[in-house]
C-alpha cells in the first residue's frame, strides 16, 4: 500500500493500510508582461509564448497527490528519467534505473493528479553510490558524470568527492517532473526525502550520506529559428546575466530550486550532453525555440540539505487552500 503523503507541517507522514490518499490543489505560476524585455522562469510559458504569442497564462487548479514509488510507476519514471538525461539517455539502461528506485519502496515520492494507478507527473528519489557501485547502471552513471566533469572547472573536484577512497558516502538525487508542474510540489517532496533518510537511518539502512549529487539540467537562450522563419507575434527574449548585463548565453533553470540549492553547495556546474539532437529530430524544437539544453550538476555537503529545503518552503510556498487541502480530515 502507498505511504500517504502531503504537504502540510502540521501531520505526520504515516503509513496506513487503506488505499486512500490526501489531496490538495496547487496553482500553476502565471505572468504578465506588456515590456520588451522577457526572461521567463520556466521553461513552459516560453514555449507556450513562442507557439500563441500569448501575453497572459491562465492559473489552473490542480489536485496533486503524493504517493510512494510503486510498481506501476515503472514505465513512467523511464520517461521521465528519459527527460532528465537529455540526448544522452541512450547511453543509460534506464529500466535498471528505475528498478532501483522501486526497489526503495519507502523512499522517495511520486506526484500524482488523477489516482494511485495513474502516470507520476513528478517524481524524486535518492540512490546511494557506495551501495550500488557494483551495479552496471551506476557503474555507467558515474563513469558518465566524470567524464562530464572534466569539461567544467566548476565541476573538478567531483572526481575526488566520488574516489572509492575518499570515504564519501554520497547519494545521488533524481528528480524530474513534466513541464507543466508547479514548483510548488517540489518542497515537500524534499522534505519527506529527507525524513524518510531519518528513518532509514534510524532502522540501519545505509543512507547516513556525507554528501547529495543532484543532477539536474538549464538551458541557454540562443537565437530563435521561428523568429526568422514565422511572421507569428512574438517578443524577443533578452536574457541578462546575474551582473544586469545582456550576454545573450544567460542561464536559465528547468527546475527553479536548483538556484536556492546554488547558495548551499559546494561545487555546480553545467555540461554540454555528448549527444547533439539531430537536424529533423523533434527534439529540436528546443533550437527551434531559441533554447539549448545542459546538463546540470549541484553537490552539497549532507547537513546542507536541511537549510537549503528551508529556503525553498519560503521561496514556493502553498497558498492558504493547497495547505487546507493538505489536511487529514478524516
Amino acid at each position: 500500500m502507498p505511504k500517504r503523503k502531503h504537504a502540510d507541517d502540521n501531520f505526520d507522514y504515516a503509513t496506513k493500510e487503506e488505499d486512500s490518499e490526501h489531496e490538495f490543489s496547487g496553482l500553476e505560476e502565471s505572468s504578465s508582461d506588456d515590456s520588451e524585455d522577457v526572461s521567463p522562469p520556466v521553461l513552459p510559458y516560453i514555449l507556450t509564448y513562442f507557439l500563441t504569442g500569448a501575453k497572459e497564462y491562465e492559473e489552473i487548479p490542480v489536485d496533486f497527490e503524493w504517493f510512494d514509488p510503486q510498481k506501476q510507476d515503472f514505465e513512467g519514471f523511464q520517461m521521465l528519467l528519459r527527460q532528465l538525461l537529455g540526448t544522452d539517455a541512450s547511453f543509460f539502461h534506464l529500466g535498471a534505473i528505475a528498478d532501483l528506485i522501486l526497489d526503495q519502496k519507502l523512499l522517495g515520492s511520486t506526484v500524482k493528479t488523477d489516482g494511485n494507478e495513474s502516470d507520476p507527473h513528478a517524481v524524486l528519489t535518492v540512490l546511494n553510490l557506495k551501495q550500488h557501485k557494483n551495479k552496471p547502471v551506476i557503474k555507467d552513471l558515474v563513469h558518465y558524470l566524470l567524464d562530464r566533469a572534466s569539461t567544467d572547472p566548476s565541476l573538478s573536484p567531483l572526481p575526488s568527492l566520488l574516489a572509492p577512497n575518499s570515504g564519501n558516502e554520497v547519494g545521488l538525487i533524481l528528480s524530474e517532473r513534466w513541464v507543466n508542474i508547479a514548483t510548488e510540489v517540489v518542497p515537500p517532496m524534499y522534505e519527506m526525502l529527507l525524513e524518510e533518510i531519518q528513518w532509514a537511518i534510524d532502522d540501519k539502512e545505509p543512507y547516513t550520506f556525507s554528501h547529495y549529487l543532484v543532477w539536474s539540467k538549464v538551458y541557454h537562450a540562443i537565437p530563435s529559428i521561428l523568429d526568422e522563419t514565422t511572421n507569428r507575434p512574438m517578443k524577443k527574449m533578452k536574457p541578462k546575466s546575474s551582473n544586469g548585463v545582456n550576454d545573450g548565453q544567460s542561464m536559465y533553470y528547468f527546475h527553479p530550486e536548483d538556484e536556492i540549492l546554488h547558495n548551499h553547495a559546494i561545487l555546480h556546474g553545467n555540461f554540454n550532453y555528448k549527444t547533439p539532437v539531430p537536424e529533423g529530430d523533434s527534439r529540436n524544437a528546443f533550437q527551434d525555440f531559441g533554447i539549448t539544453p545542459q546538463g546540470h550538476l549541484i553537490m552539497l555537503e549532507a547537513g546542507a540539505l536541511k537549510s537549503a529545503v528551508g529556503a525553498m518552503k519560503a521561496e514556493f510556498p502553498f497558498s492558504p487552500a493547497v495547505s487546507k487541502m493538505g489536511m487529514d480530515e478524516s
